[in-house]
């Protein structure tokens, strides 16, 4: 189940993070969701045990299978066009 966040990031850092998510062919929130999974997964003590390196294979295995969830108004639309 998907939650919402809120967070800020520098401009830099996140128009970077969006050019490098859509180049491995997933959102911006994948990929910030592949990192802290990884992250969290591994019980680091710190940041700096985290190794960069298994972040970027990580995220550039292939492209990812994510689904984006569809508008409830594409659904409606869809729902009512079958129906005639």
């Amino acid at each position: 189940m998907d939650a919402k966040v809120t967070l800020s990031f520098d401009a830099t850092v996140i128009e970077k993070a969006k050019k490098y998510a859509e180049d491995q062919g997933i959102s911006l929130s994948r990929l910030i969701e592949i990192l802290l999974r990884k992250a969290t997964l591994k019980g680091y003590k710190n940041i700096e045990d985290i190794p960069i390196a298994d972040w970027v294979y990580e995220v550039s295995e292939g492209k990812a299978e994510y689904v984006k969830p569809r508008k409830s108004k594409e659904l409606k639309k869809e729902y009512f066009n079958s129906k005639r």
